[in-house]
């Protein structure tokens, strides 16, 4: 079997599109101006291919392709290295953007990528199968959860924001540990949505948090997340 998929998306100009996808590690293989826009990607077995269109409205894209790969959190990692050092940070509000690796209840671990066409590369590990969240998480990890599926799969982050504000009032006893991933997430919601005061404040509450040397360990990639937004708003 050697059958292939390769989606075409479209954006409104092939220059918007080329320097982001250059700075993910893709390769352009091909390209036109005339007769019409067109540009095609290539980075490992990921292909993907553009059309202009100038009146195309990136708000309103539908377009999305599921990406299968190896390992997310390496993917992330190399996207996220390439975006720094392509536009001097990693962008997490707005368009584009790009989501952080996170469960999601219903769906495999994985992350987002929104590129400046509006399109969304929903990134899942190969051959995971659906998480319907009945493991043995605990109940802020459930929580959690729930609001990245909001959040990050839907793009409802209003929806995400008031899950994650109901999910800690309920669970007020939790550790500060256990609520600092919540926390992180809800803070960088705020950016997304426009609200950087609400940001700052979610990200003091981080600051404020009690966490001995072995949680701060434990949670060294979520406190590096707190650190890189507040230095992003």
């Amino acid at each position: 079997m050697n059958e292939r998929a390769i989606p075409i998306l479209p954006c409104r100009y092939l220059d918007d599109i080329v320097p982001f996808y250059e700075a993910l590690g893709f390769k352009v293989t091909f390209r036109q101006a005339r007769p019409n826009p067109y540009v095609c990607f290539n980075r490992g077995g990921i292909d993907l291919h553009f059309f202009g269109l100038e009146a195309f409205e990136p708000e309103n894209s539908m377009g999305t392709a599921i990406l299968l790969v190896e390992d997310t959190g390496v993917l992330f990692d190399e996207f996220a290295t390439g975006l720094r050092a392509a536009f001097g940070k990693l962008p997490i509000a707005g368009i584009p953007r790009i989501t952080r690796p996170r469960r999601k209840q219903g769906t495999t671990a994985g992350f987002t990528v929104v590129d400046p066409g509006g399109n969304w590369l929903r990134i899942s590990a190969l051959g995971e199968t659906e998480d319907d969240g009945s493991g043995s998480e605990s109940r802020l990890e459930r929580v959690l959860m729930s609001a990245t599926r909001q959040g990050d799969s839907h793009g409802d982050e209003a929806r995400a924001i008031s899950v994650i504000e109901a999910g800690l009032l309920r669970h007020g006893e939790a550790t500060d540990a256990g609520k600092l991933p919540l926390l992180v997430y809800l803070a960088e919601l705020h950016h997304r949505t426009g609200n950087p005061g609400l940001a700052a404040s979610v990200l003091d509450s981080v600051d404020a948090l009690t966490l001995t040397s072995g949680e701060r360990e434990a949670l060294a990639a979520e406190l590096a997340n707190a650190a890189e937004l507040r230095a992003s708003l």
